[in-house]
C-alpha cells in the first residue's frame, strides 16, 4: 500500500500495490502492522457497505462526539464516489478545513479519516456500493451532522445532489457547540 498524505494532517489517500498475472490482480486493502508504522489508527471493529441506486445520491456530513470519534477506511466497491472529509478536531491548524477525492472501483484506491472528522461523498455512478470499516461501534447517542452545503466550508461538489435523505438535508450549519 501507499500512503499519501492530504493536506489535513492524518488523513491519508491509500494506493494499493497491485501484484498482476494472468488472472488479474492482487493487493492488500488493510494492514493492521502498515497502519500503525504510518500512525493511523489500526483497531477495526465495524464494518459496514452503503449501496446507492441512482448518481448523485449524497449522504453526509456525519459524524459522532467524543469519547466515539472514529477512524473510518472508506471504499468505493463499485462505481465512483466523491468522498469529502472536514477537520473537526479544534486544536488542529486545519480546523474547519476539508480535502474532497475520488474514490472509485476502477482504481481501488481508498480514504483513511481519522478520529475528529466530518464525513460525505456524493455517487457519481448509478450502482454504486461503498464499503466502511471504522474503528469505533455506531453510537446513535454521539451521532451528528451539520449541512452539506453549510457555506463556512464552501465544499465544490462535483454535481449537484439529486437524493438526499431529509436528516442529511434538516442538518444545521456548523458551529462548535455541535462538537460538545
Amino acid at each position: 500500500m501507499i500512503f499519501t498524505e492530504t493536506k489535513l494532517s492524518g488523513a491519508f489517500i491509500i494506493t494499493l500495490q497491485r501484484v498482476e498475472d494472468e488472472r488479474g490482480f492482487f493487493a492488500r486493502t488493510f494492514c493492521q502492522s502498515e497502519f500503525r508504522e504510518h500512525g493511523l489508527n489500526p483497531t477495526l471493529v465495524q464494518c459496514n457497505i452503503s449501496y446507492n441506486r441512482k448518481a448523485g445520491t449524497l449522504r453526509g456530513m456525519h459524524f459522532q462526539m467524543n469519547p466515539y470519534w472514529e477512524a473510518k477506511l472508506v471504499q468505493s466497491v463499485r462505481g465512483s464516489i466523491f468522498d469529502v472529509i472536514v477537520d473537526l478536531r479544534p486544536e488542529s491548524p486545519t480546523y474547519t478545513e476539508y480535502v474532497g477525492a475520488t474514490l472509485s472501483a476502477r482504481e481501488h484506491n481508498l480514504l483513511y479519516v481519522p478520529e475528529g472528522f466530518a464525513h460525505g461523498f456524493i455517487t457519481l455512478e448509478d450502482d454504486t456500493d461503498v464499503f466502511y470499516q471504522m474503528s469505533e461501534f455506531y453510537t446513535p447517542t454521539s451521532a451528528r451532522g451539520f449541512r452539506w452545503n453549510d457555506s463556512a466550508f464552501e465544499i465544490k461538489w462535483p454535481v449537484q445532489p439529486s437524493i438526499l435523505s431529509e436528516r442529511d438535508a434538516n442538518y444545521p450549519d456548523f458551529s462548535p457547540d455541535l462538537l460538545k
